[in-house]
C-alpha cells in the first residue's frame, strides 16, 4: 500500500505541484479554498475539514500562502505599512499553518518515520535580510519559521520520527510572483515540486525543527 501525504493548499501554483509530484508515489489527499472551502485563517474551517480525515500521512504540507492579500503590495518602506496588511500576512502565512500544526498533529504517525512541512520563503530568513523592505511578509515569514520550530519540540515528544520543516520552494513562476519576478530566476512549479521533494524525502527526524531551501541546504534564521 502507497503512504499517503495530505497537501494544504492543493489547488495552488505550487500547491498543484505537489500533488502531482506527490502523487507518484503517495496516495494523495488535498484540500483548498476554491475547490473545497478550506479557510486556513479560520479556526472552524481547519477543524471541520481536518476532522474529517483519518491517518496516518506519511506527509502533511501546508502550500497555502499569497504575498499581496486584499490588494495590498509588499512595502517599499515604512511609510507603507498599515495595521490591516499586518494582521492579513499574520493570519494567512504564520497563524494558518499554526492551526493545522494543532488540528493535523493527531494524522501523523507515531511509530514510523514522517514529514510535516510548511512553505515558508527565505525573506522571512533574519539573518539572511540584507535588503529590507517587504515588512509584512517577512515578519509573517519569520513567526512562521518560530511556529514550526517550537512545534517540532513538542511533537518530537510523541512522534519521534517525525521531522516537522519549513521550506524556501525558491522563486517559483507563479500568479503568486508574476508582477515580483523581475530579474531574479525562477523555475517551473513542477520543477520546484520536485525539488521539495526530494527534499523531504531526505530529512530525518534528527534534523526536525529545520528551515531548508529547495536545495535542502539551511537557511539562517
Amino acid at each position: 500500500m502507497a503512504p499517503r501525504a495530505l497537501v494544504l493548499g492543493s489547488s495552488g501554483g505550487i500547491g498543484a505541484a505537489l500533488v502531482a509530484e506527490l502523487t507518484k508515489t503517495h496516495e494523495i489527499n488535498g484540500l483548498s479554498r476554491s475547490v473545497d472551502g478550506f479557510d486556513i485563517t479560520d479556526e472552524d474551517s481547519v477543524n471541520a475539514h481536518l476532522s474529517r480525515l483519518e491517518g496516518p500521512f506519511a506527509r502533511v504540507v501546508v502550500a497555502t500562502g499569497a504575498l499581496e492579500i486584499g490588494g495590498a503590495a509588499p512595502e517599499k518602506s515604512l511609510r507603507d505599512l498599515s495595521p490591516q496588511g499586518l494582521l492579513d500576512q499574520f493570519a494567512l502565512n504564520a497563524m494558518g499553518p499554526a492551526l493545522v500544526l494543532r488540528h493535523a498533529q493527531r494524522l501523523l504517525p507515531k511509530d514510523t518515520p514522517c514529514v510535516f512541512a510548511v512553505l515558508s520563503a527565505r525573506v522571512g530568513s533574519i539573518g539572511d535580510n540584507r535588503l529590507g523592505g517587504w515588512y509584512s511578509y517577512r515578519a509573517a515569514k519569520a513567526a512562521v519559521n518560530q511556529i514550526v520550530h517550537t512545534a517540532a519540540i513538542e511533537i518530537s515528544r510523541t512522534h519521534r520520527q517525525a521531522a516537522v520543516i519549513a521550506l524556501h520552494p525558491g522563486t517559483v513562476a507563479t500568479p503568486f510572483t508574476a508582477k515580483y519576478l523581475g530579474r531574479h530566476p525562477a523555475v517551473a512549479p513542477a520543477e520546484a515540486a520536485a525539488n521539495l521533494v526530494r527534499v523531504m524525502d531526505g530529512v530525518t527526524a534528527a534534523q526536525t525543527g529545520g528551515f531548508f531551501d529547495w536545495a535542502g541546504k539551511e537557511v539562517p534564521w
